[in-house]
């Protein structure tokens, strides 16, 4: 099961069964924590206590509650989780079983629910939106070229030739809006630090002074199964976007950004349990993103940027998803952080 479980003994409620996702929550195995009781582990939680004593006195077969399950000082386990607890009998009325889950990974779980219906009506608004204008588009191209043809006077191409060019620059953005969709997924085993140092140099080739890269790689990572080059367009549209918000800090030649790599184990994305993920995080010390679009950086054609497409974003969650994964962001004044999960699987699920 994806939620921690114990089972311990009703009378002094020592642990007599843990099961892999509650030695995950606890960073515990399963050995260290033979002979702990849940107040080893939780400390005298008066509400946690309640919970207990309702059921070993038959009041009720079941209770859940959200509490904050803290530790002793110096205890095993040394973390405070903000938690939904459930409490129950079991058919042997001499053990009790205890579940929870973190309420942050309900509110994920929720969140990551919210955005995925969000981002599919998005995408298929776009891509209806940009059928809708690529047909008007190429008339009204062809149109101005048959008038330039025909004008007596040089001098009124000049205005034919602002409409081709605009025209041009609208079948770009239509373009891109419908790059992911047309594009054959290659599927292939990559090492995701060599994307990641073509990314490096992409971006340091444009902004060559006054930015530092930091690479902080977990090198036992191992290969991922996916699509090398979305990844790399990915992970370069949030490089790039930082790079551009930095453009003060390069000025004074403070800027970095840094890449960060992880394992991350017993991950749930959109209601999914996977093993073992890719951790990647791009972290920078930016102004920022403004708080009044912070909730919508992924959203098409929103940007915290003048003159910003507002596509960057949008293409590297379109791609990031297509791979199964997850993608966020905190940010905050002199950091921002945007967290990429992206799940291991074997080439038959990843196609």
């Amino acid at each position: 099961m994806p939620n921690a479980i114990v089972v311990f003994e009703a009378e002094n409620q020592q642990l007599v069964y843990v099961n892999p996702a509650a030695e995950s929550a606890l960073d515990l195995s399963r050995k260290s924590l033979e002979g702990q009781s849940v107040h080893d582990l939780f400390g005298d939680n008066q509400a946690l206590n309640g919970m207990i004593g309702d059921i070993k006195q038959g009041h009720v077969m079941a209770q859940r509650q959200e509490m904050v399950l803290h530790s002793l000082p110096g205890s095993i386990h040394q973390d405070s989780i903000p938690a939904h607890v459930v409490i129950a009998a079991l058919e042997d009325p001499a053990l009790i079983m205890m579940e929870w889950f973190p309420i942050d990974q309900q509110l994920r779980s929720e969140r990551d629910e919210r955005v995925t219906q969000q981002v599919e009506a998005n995408k298929q608004l776009m891509r209806n939106l940009a059928h809708e204008i690529k047909n008007p588009l190429g008339g009204i191209r062809g149109a101005a070229q048959l008038l330039e043809f025909e004008l007596p006077e040089k001098g009124l191409r000049e205005y034919t030739q602002v409409i081709i060019k605009e025209s041009d620059r609208l079948q770009t953005l239509v373009d891109r809006l419908l790059a992911p969709h047309r594009k054959a997924h290659v599927i292939e085993s990559f090492n995701v630090h060599e994307a990641l140092e073509r990314v490096r140099s992409l971006v340091l080739a444009e902004f060559p002074k006054g930015l530092r890269i930091i690479r902080n790689y977990d090198t036992s990572l191992p290969d991922i199964m996916g699509d090398r080059e979305q990844l790399i367009q990915a992970v370069l549209n949030i490089v790039h976007n930082a790079a551009q918000a930095l453009s003060e800090e390069i000025s004074q030649g403070t800027a970095q950004i840094e890449l960060k790599t992880r394992v991350a184990r017993s991950v749930t994305i959109a209601k999914r349990r996977y093993k073992l993920a890719m951790d990647l995080h791009v972290i920078d010390n930016g102004p920022g993103i403004p708080k009044e679009i912070i909730d919508r950086i992924f959203f098409p054609l929103v940007s915290g940027r003048e003159g910003g497409s507002g596509l960057g974003l949008t293409l590297a969650q379109t791609f990031v998803q297509q791979h199964q994964g997850y993608i966020a962001c905190d940010s905050r004044p002199g950091r921002t952080d945007f967290h990429i999960q992206i799940p291991y699987r074997n080439r038959e699920r990843a196609s």
